[in-house]
């Protein structure tokens, strides 16, 4: 195979810290090349300079033989290079077809916008992916998650692209979905492009993947064929050391009921949902994509408005109207989409830490080193790596905003907390300091609805299981009786009737 991608001794620094430290390696035409690390390794920071988004401090970069200096992400496609990032860059009010062919919009002899052929070929694009259900003429707002997924890998590929990043593209998509995509991979490495998949989804790294490269804290550690690394040893060389049992000890004995729901409804999306959550509880709620988890979590939070059922919070019926009403009630959400609703990238750490929780820290005025050492207090806590508190959340990777966005969401001092997916996209690490954090703050009290499409997620965490299947609560599953077949019974509907 030939050499399509060289690198020589790039680097990277944020305000004088270095990010990125002299990596070196040649990427074949025609091979999925893998890239794992902990949060922080440098992944996302190394695609970042690939496809022209970041200019490194130092060091150079070859393209097909060609020394090549990208300084924007313009200039990568028109030579083939093109990223799917981890995190949404789609345009919410513009259609699917618009965000497709945004900014390479393709016009008529007469020089009109040729929408009709943008149309088709969003259709023909939509089709390959297996999700011709998707309207081109949507707008990206009215998607799920999981198909604006599908729209940005559509955007990616439609333009013939030569070298081609992914970066946790299967994150939020299912398991047909996720066969679909590698069906594509497959394709593509057939026709001689070159895939870049970054995953901290290890037995998929070792399925797609014919080389994989691990970096640690920025630093180069080792490039080897797939088939010479099992998982195990993949996990130990991206952090360094044996790691111990991923999930803590669940809680014994539940406390009072702090949270009832009753016969709560929502048009068209959930239907009489009712369930209690008890004090110091992790109550897991799983379910496939579209089963209504996320918008039972909005509707709690007054995101949503239902048409019918009741809101009972330590004996006493609420009324939640807007997500205001919901964190002076004692609530707290992380979201699933941490970029779309969760943080706002172009503010700093310390900014992003206290946005929910500003009140409490003017009296009257802001004060500033109250914010300060209160982010200091959960960067120690979660293990947070930044350049400076000062950094733009833009700057992290995306491990490292998910520990923001929960240290956000506790900074109000909630009774309850929502986490909705709160380990898309981090590494095993990462994964592991926030359900020990997440156990730690069960053990202290606060009740806690866990929300999570990893089967092995909700079966290590989770005290009680609710499954959810078309807006209904359709199974409940105890500890002892979890198991990814018994949930998954209940999810396809082979349990719990409906």
């Amino acid at each position: 195979m030939t050499t399509l991608v060289k690198t020589e001794g790039i680097s990277k620094e944020f305000s004088s810290v270095r990010v990125l430290d002299n990596i070196s390696v040649e990427i074949r035409a025609g091979e999925v090349f893998g890239i794992i690390g902990e949060n922080g390794a440098g992944k996302s920071t190394f695609i970042k300079i690939l496809s022209g988004l970041y200019q490194p401090t130092a060091g150079k970069l070859w393209f097909d033989g060609q020394l090549v200096e990208m300084r924007t992400p313009a200039d990568a496609r028109k030579i083939g290079i093109s990223l799917i990032p981890q995190e949404f860059n789609l345009v919410s009010d513009l259609c699917v077809y618009e965000n497709i062919f945004l900014g390479e919009e393709l016009v008529t002899k007469r020089g009109f916008l040729d929408i009709a052929a943008m149309m088709e070929r969003t259709r023909k694009l939509l089709a390959e992916l297996d999700v011709a259900a998707i309207d081109p003429s949507a707008r990206i707002q009215s998607l799920s998650v999981a198909q604006k997924q599908m729209v940005e890998i559509a955007k990616a590929i439609a333009f013939d692209s030569r070298f081609l990043i992914m970066d946790e593209p299967t994150t939020m998509l299912t398991s047909k979905e996720v066969e679909v995509l590698f069906g594509l991979i497959e394709r593509l490495k057939t026709n001689g492009v070159t895939v870049v998949y970054i995953s901290h989804k290890l037995k998929e790294v070792k399925r797609i993947c014919d080389r994989v490269m691990v970096l640690r804290d920025g630093e180069f550690i080792c490039l080897e064929d797939i088939g010479d690394l099992s998982t195990d040893e993949m996990a130990r060389r991206m952090v360094g050391r044996e790691l111990k049992e991923i999930f803590p000890p669940k809680r014994e004995v539940p406390g009072e009921v702090v949270l009832s729901v009753r016969n709560l409804s929502v048009e068209n999306l959930l239907h009489d949902i009712s369930f209690e959550l008890h004090a110091g509880e992790v109550l897991g709620f799983a379910g496939l994509i579209g089963a209504g988890r996320t918008e039972l979590a909005e509707t709690i939070m007054g995101l949503r408005q239902p048409k019918s059922g009741s809101i009972t919070l330590n004996g006493r019926k609420i009324q939640i109207r807007r997500p205001w009403d919901a964190l002076r009630a004692g609530l707290s959400y992380l979201s699933e989409d941490r970029q779309g609703s969760g943080i706002i990238t172009s503010f700093d750490v310390v900014r992003n830490v206290t946005l929910a929780s500003l009140k409490e820290y003017a009296k009257p005025f802001i004060s500033q080193k109250a914010e300060i050492d209160k982010t200091k207090f959960y960067a120690d806590r979660f293990s947070i790596k930044v350049p400076a508190l000062s950094a733009r959340l833009e700057q992290l990777s995306g491990g490292n905003q998910q520990k923001v966005s929960l240290a956000k969401s506790i900074d109000t001092q909630p009774k309850i907390i929502i986490v909705d997916e709160p380990t898309r996209g981090i590494d095993v690490k990462a994964k592991r300091d926030i359900y020990n954090f997440v156990r730690e703050l069960a053990q202290s009290g606060l009740s806690i609805m866990f929300i999570s499409s990893e089967l092995e997620e909700i079966i290590g965490m989770a005290d009680r299981v609710l499954i959810m299947r078309g807006g209904r609560i359709v199974g409940e599953l105890p500890s002892e009786k979890l198991s990814e077949e018994e949930i998954m019974y209940f999810a396809t509907g082979i349990k719990g009737g409906l």
